[in-house]
């Protein structure tokens, strides 16, 4: 099971980022746990300067931007 957690404020751009992830993983057919993180501090703690921001079981594989759901299957594979 992958843990893909969602890195951001709260605002509109890091919502479309968590609908994308769930769409993608609903379309790759795996199991994972989605989670938002808002904690300032816990964002920092990974180096994310820029949000919203995608972490994959703990690595952080984008920032700065909302990645498609074809590009968030693409680093699920």
């Amino acid at each position: 099971m992958k843990l893909i957690q969602i890195l951001g404020p709260g605002c509109a751009r890091c919502e479309k980022l968590k609908q994308n992830a769930e769409e993608a993983v609903k379309r790759a057919g795996i199991e994972a746990t989605i989670e938002k993180i808002t904690d300032i501090n816990v964002m920092i703690g990974y180096g994310v300067m820029m949000t919203p921001a995608i972490a994959i079981d703990g690595e952080v594989k984008a920032a700065g931007r909302v990645l498609s759901p074809e590009e968030i299957q693409q680093l699920l594979i």
